[in-house]
């Protein structure tokens, strides 16, 4: 492995020459640090710039004849979400979308008998069926999903979570996309955002960074040709492609994120589709700590798995586009672990009334260039942030921009736990409890937002599949 090699090569060099190793670490974290940033920053205004979503009309949607519609999968895997089961299905139901080619499977783990019990409790129609996973390791969402693809029977697949809230037109939305795009598209991601985004800081924080995410840094990688790393809801994928490439990776904590990245080493494309799917976004600091360690945590795992055979990767991609996924994915773990230490360094130069720039020395302009770099990009960053809460019409967030600093420390404490639980527990999946009163709900209609129907204790037999 590629680290392996580099890790003796620094410690060899750091005893024979500390001071060279000082100052050529501090060129090459600066450099690594711009390089990631300056990515970021000219993805999303190369987004601002130009319009890089597919965007479906209403005469397009109304073209579209409900008896040449294909039969389209919604995998939607649950494990102890007994809590939002019956918003889960009243969601589905509101999929404007002929029900007789809908292939949909709740897909539950064996041991979590309360969400069972639950669904069976509930009227389910005809078309959502109920797929109980067999006991097995790791107990992940990409492997419940493995599942469902090896009886998935749409041309079309589309992954919801427990908690989400797509646009009823969603699938239709999909199926025109593909059907005007060429094959080698194989995947389009909606764009996610939350519909409890007012509940407290910690939800408009996170729904500042899902806008900015989904609405202006998405579309962007794309327009500058960068492989999409995927959000882990509303991917649609051509069933045969997802076939081809054996599906998840059940042992990848961020199995959406790998998938992008094989998506493009496969010679295949992702591309952005203007629909949203509503989510509820974690309220509490501990929920939202614990998932994006996962998140950052499999980030990290993706962008190793990716470098173990450099050269493999670089035919696959090209060098464009190789560099591009480092700094989006390895770069993402990258950043958020080096910000501390910039943090420290600028607390003790302002201790210790360093000077910057030292005349005996030219080389130290560059500290003086780095560091306003620094400043500007984090300016930068709340003014992106911004735009995409106006975008959105959420006006009421734009003044908790001016705060995300403060998120972006809580950032990097999420990505060091991550990143040192990857070393003691790299599968580990530490699930996200879900189940805020959807009545909170801010942006989704309250029409929408309907309890399913219930009725008696429904056979199992007639409802649930066991896989074995």
């Amino acid at each position: 492995m590629l680290y392996a090699a580099i890790v003796p090569a620094l410690a060899w060099w750091w005893w024979h020459d500390q001071r060279g190793f000082l100052l050529g670490m501090s060129v090459a974290l600066m450099s690594l640090y711009a390089a990631i940033v300056g990515t970021k920053v000219v993805a999303v205004l190369v987004g601002l710039l130009r319009r890089h979503t597919l965007v479906v009309g209403a005469a397009e949607l109304a073209a579209l004849s409900d008896d040449a519609l294909p039969i389209y999968t919604v995998l939607v895997p649950l494990y102890r979400e007994a809590a939002v089961a019956s918003e889960l299905v009243a969601a589905l139901e509101r999929l404007d979308y002929p029900k007789d080619r809908l292939d949909a499977q709740l897909l539950l783990e064996e041991d979590d008998v309360e969400t069972i019990a639950h669904v069976r409790s509930l009227a389910l129609p005809d078309w959502l069926r109920v797929v109980v996973v067999p006991p097995g390791t790791p107990k992940t969402k990409p492997r419940a999903c493995n599942v469902g693809l090896a009886q998935a029977r749409g041309e079309f697949l589309v992954i919801f979570d427990a908690e989400d809230r797509p646009e009823p037109d969603q699938l239709k939305k999909a199926v025109a996309a593909f059907r005007r795009m060429p094959k080698k598209i194989a995947c389009l991601q909606a764009k996610l955002n939350c519909y409890n985004r007012s509940r407290n800081l910690i939800t408009r924080w996170f729904t500042l960074e899902y806008t900015a995410w989904f609405d202006l840094y998405l579309p962007g990688l794309h327009a500058i040709g960068a492989p999409i790393p995927l959000g882990g809801t509303s991917n649609h994928f051509r069933s045969a492609v997802l076939r081809t490439l054996q599906g998840w990776d059940a042992f990848n904590v961020t199995e959406d994120c790998d998938l992008g990245m094989r998506l493009e080493r496969g010679g295949w494309r992702t591309r952005i589709l203007d629909s949203t799917t509503w989510e509820e976004a974690p309220s509490r600091w501990i929920t939202w700590l614990k998932q994006r360690s996962r998140w950052m945590k499999g980030y990290w795992q993706t962008h190793l798995v990716h470098t173990r055979e450099p050269l493999s990767c670089l035919i696959d991609l090209g060098p464009w586009k190789m560099a591009l996924m480092l700094f989006t994915v390895g770069g993402q773990v990258g950043s958020l672990l080096i910000n501390p230490l910039c943090w420290v360094i600028g607390a003790m130069w302002l201790r210790h009334q360093w000077t910057l720039f030292d005349p005996n020395h030219p080389w130290t302009v560059a500290l003086v260039v780095a560091t306003v770099a620094l400043l500007l990009s984090n300016l930068l960053f709340i003014l992106i942030h911004v735009l995409g809460a106006l975008g959105r019409g959420f006006h009421n967030l734009v003044p908790f921009a001016l705060l995300l600093p403060l998120y972006w420390a809580m950032l990097s404490v999420a990505t060091w736990r991550g990143f040192l639980q990857f070393f003691s527990a790299p599968f580990k999946w530490e699930k996200t409890p879900h189940g805020v009163p959807v009545r909170s709900a801010t942006a989704v209609p309250a029409a929408a937002i309907a309890p399913a129907r219930t009725a008696a204790a429904i056979p199992p037999a007639t409802r649930l599949t066991f896989v074995r």
